[in-house]
């Protein structure tokens, strides 16, 4: 885990885009699709921490996932899809907790995202309210989306 730096971008971006995909493709479709270049801005995505996951490929330390945190909100976590299940996640997300400048952390979880949902709920986060309305970043689709809230022990 480090902080982002800014010749991060492209492996952001790639991840973001990927992943986003099969977050969409679960949920409200992948035609409300747009790019990270399309929505960093608008989003936040530099409002607050931002942080990547490094993994090794051989002797080189590749970009494998990130994370943004800001006004007690966990507001960006995506991992490469050639790396689910490999625990970068779980470590984004225990890194955003202990970083939590507050006693609690809000997320927004996608209906129909049901990885991204166990993974929370696995850290202690519960659903505390489900609102239909426009899909952040591409506001001429309509999303459901799970609310869900962690408060420190």
């Amino acid at each position: 885990m480090r902080a982002y730096r800014r010749e991060d971008w492209d492996a952001i971006a790639r991840i973001h885009d990927a992943a986003r995909l099969d977050e969409l493709r679960a949920s409200v479709g992948v035609d409300a699709f747009l790019t990270l270049a399309e929505t960093y801005e608008g989003e936040g995505l530099f409002d607050g921490a931002l942080w990547v996951a490094e993994v090794r490929n051989g002797s080189e330390p590749v970009v494998a996932g990130f994370a943004a945190y800001a006004d007690a909100e966990l507001t960006w976590l995506y991992v490469d899809p050639a790396r689910y299940r490999q625990g970068i996640g779980r470590i984004l997300l225990s890194h955003a907790l202990e970083a939590a400048d507050s006693a609690g952390i809000e997320c927004t979880v996608l209906a129909g995202n049901d990885s991204a949902r166990a993974l929370y709920e696995s850290a202690g986060f519960v659903v505390v309210e489900t609102r239909t309305g426009k899909l952040a970043g591409n506001e001429r689709f309509r999303a459901t989306g799970h609310i869900m809230e962690w408060h420190r022990p």
